[in-house]
């Protein structure tokens, strides 16, 4: 096997890998679509087995704007999730809970000797600022 060989290799695999990643984008985003019928879809994927590198660029070209947009909305979505879990996990005020709450709960570890009163005084200016 000469150099040639090997380069043509890498040369088909790398075009093999880019064009299944095309096909997974888009029979992907042919199931994120919720406004297309299952009927277009069928016809979609039909025709995208068939004639894969021409349905491949028409799609693209025709419904290209539509990935982006289908793309941004789950991004946003998974985001906005995201945000309200790490709200949820933190507490609104970043320390769990209302200024109260917060001081109560460091009035208990300084009553059980968990902290000092200098710790304590620290948590409490925090809770209120």
């Amino acid at each position: 096997m000469d150099w040639l060989d090997i380069f043509w290799f890498i040369l088909i695999s790398f075009a093999f890998v880019a064009y299944l990643m095309v096909m997974f984008a888009i029979i992907g985003d042919l199931f994120r679509d919720e406004s297309t019928s299952g009927w277009i879809k069928a016809v979609w994927i039909i025709v995208l087995i068939f004639f894969p590198f021409l349905t491949a660029l028409v799609y693209l070209i025709a419904r290209g704007g539509g990935m982006t947009e289908r793309k941004r909305a789950e991004y946003e979505q998974m985001r906005a999730a995201q945000d309200a879990y790490i709200k949820q996990v933190a507490g609104e005020g970043g320390g769990g809970g209302s200024a109260a709450e917060q001081i109560s709960k460091a009035h208990d570890l300084l009553s059980s000797g968990a902290i000092t009163q200098d710790e304590f005084d620290r948590l409490k200016a925090k809770a209120l600022s």
